[in-house]
């Protein structure tokens, strides 16, 4: 009995010091924080979720309102949760060498280690300078035609089963919807492939898609576990993305550039864009006057991508992951930020209107003509797909990795040291957080287009809207991404009424068994042909 009360007493004390010395770098530093016991609070967090990870951290930022910077365990490695404007200026701009990194890594020999996101240093620099031409606005101007093309069949699909049904409207799950045309505008304008997912629905491409996407809290665990003991990922042949997809995206991109080759085929989409590449013949092309009209979330491309192409010799596998980047970021992400564009116009009439009567003047003027400049020209549309990018980012979180050790000051006035961030901490900037602060953005929670007017967006802090990230590392896909949106509602807008229905997610509730954002329940709204 005493022997176990003394083994009782030494657990109690070992997890005492434990916890003490866990925080113990915050404490001496007077950097704020939120108690939570580590590795089991994580670990909880990841396995039962109760609240989505973008609201979890707006919860740390929002408890620590005079702070520059606070503090975070992720598990048991320290992070920074950057709170000032002017400090990520600094991290992301002026001193961006400095936290030029993604935190995390992938191991050497998994198809992870090859994409653009994962990469690091110089030779993300290399990858970013060749992949940049890419994604500027007079090769995304020649995309247009093919997103038209998906739209239509996206439209055509509808259209018929509203006319099927016997109530005159339908209620859809506009994520699906939403995912299927995204997986189209990729299938088209990345892999030059003709699929109609909205009437084959079970077509090979958008299944890849449905497999891939799916970044549930469980596989992040898991990946976080395995990508610290490589070997074991080596010993059970396991990779974050699964094999027959990376073998059914291999074939495809090297089949079809290899036909393209054979037959001198030149179609305008990222397939031939690598192609070029790789013969040292694609160029950046900074066309400023289109770049301007792109959009107020659109980020300019810094040096490092215009500078002159790299005598990189591409292999077969960088082919096919920059290929697969495209595939991954446009069939998730940008129809997130779609699915919620068409529930925050369901549930404003009057925005929605307004944009309705925008562009059935553009249709009267310009014979409703559908190109990159008239897209563009349209403001409220770019105003209220700004207000859904700051409601609703693509990346809750934009996450650094310290590359040398750096001074990011005092974390509060009354502090008494200045703090210098090792190299190979975390630092992390909470966008959906910042986006929702008050102090930036009156009545945060409000649906608000008006923001972004030519009168109010000046008004706008610099570095609190960072929808696509922010300096040399920021969204290589900004333009591709804005383009894709404005396609979609405008052509969806031009036959479709959308209206709240029975299952329509009000008030917004994050899902909690993701980390990408979606509702809780789905995106349910109601559609009918617009008279």
């Amino acid at each position: 009995m005493i022997l176990t009360l003394i083994w009782v007493v030494v657990l109690i004390a070992t997890a005492v010091l434990f916890l003490r010395q866990a925080y113990a770098t915050f404490d001496r530093y007077e950097i704020k924080y939120l108690k939570a016991v580590p590795i089991l609070s994580d670990l909880i967090a990841i396995i039962r979720p109760k609240e989505h990870i973008g609201l979890d951290l707006a919860k740390t930022y929002n408890s620590f309102p005079n702070e520059r910077f606070v503090g975070k365990l992720q598990f048991l490695k320290e992070a920074i949760l950057i709170r000032d404007p002017e400090l990520i200026k600094k991290m992301t701009v002026k001193d961006y060498e400095n936290f030029l990194n993604h935190p995390n890594t992938a191991p050497p020999e998994s198809f992870f280690s090859k994409l653009l996101f994962f990469m690091k240093g110089e030779e993300w620099k290399e990858m970013r300078s060749t992949l940049s031409p890419a994604f500027t606005s007079s090769k995304i101007r020649l995309m247009v035609p093919f997103m038209e093309e998906v739209g239509d069949q996206m439209i055509q699909s509808l259209k018929k089963n509203i006319e099927n049904s016997k109530d005159g409207y339908i209620d859809i799950e506009c994520k699906d919807l939403t995912t299927r045309y995204a997986n189209d505008v990729i299938a088209t304008c990345a892999f030059g492939l003709k699929v109609d997912s909205h009437n084959e629905q079970n077509n090979q491409f958008y299944l890849m898609g449905k497999i891939l996407s799916g970044i549930s809290f469980a596989k992040i665990l898991l990946y976080m576990i395995l990508v610290n003991v490589p070997y074991v990922m080596e010993i059970l042949d396991w990779d974050f993305i699964p094999k027959p997809a990376q073998k059914y995206f291999k074939t495809l991109v090297l089949e079809t550039m290899k036909n393209r080759e054979l037959q001198n085929i030149v179609r305008p989409d990222m397939i031939h864009l690598p192609m070029e590449a790789k013969k040292g013949k694609l160029k950046y092309h900074d066309d400023k006057s289109t770049d301007d009209g792109a959009g107020f979330a659109t980020v300019e491309e810094s040096a490092v991508g215009k500078k002159s192409l790299t005598n990189k010799v591409w292999t077969d596998d960088d082919l096919v992951a920059q290929a697969f980047i495209f595939f991954v970021a446009g069939f998730e992400s940008v129809s997130s930020s779609m699915s919620f564009l068409l529930h925050e116009l369901a549930l404003n009439p009057d925005v929605q209107e307004r944009l309705v009567q925008e562009i059935k003047e553009h249709d009267e003027k310009l014979g409703g003509k559908v190109d990159f400049n008239s897209i563009q020209s349209l403001k409220y549309l770019d105003m209220v797909v700004s207000e859904v990018l700051r409601l609703w980012p693509p990346f809750v979180i934009i996450d650094r990795e310290c590359t040398r050790d750096y001074n990011l000051g005092k974390p509060n006035d009354s502090a008494a040291r200045e703090f210098v961030v090792r190299k190979g901490a975390e630092l992390w900037i909470p966008t959906y957080a910042l986006h929702r602060d008050p102090q930036y953005f009156p009545d945060p929670e409000k649906f608000d287009p008006e923001r972004f007017s030519e009168e109010n967006r000046h008004k706008i802090k610099p570095f609190t809207y960072m929808p696509f990230g922010s300096g040399p590392r920021n969204c290589i896909g900004s333009r591709f991404a804005l383009c894709e949106m404005k396609v979609m509602a405008y052509q969806h807008l031009r036959h479709i009424e959308l209206s709240p229905c029975e299952k329509t997610c009000i008030p917004a509730k994050l899902a909690t068994d993701s980390f990408n954002l979606k509702l809780e329940g789905g995106h349910w709204l109601r559609c009918r042909l617009r008279k």
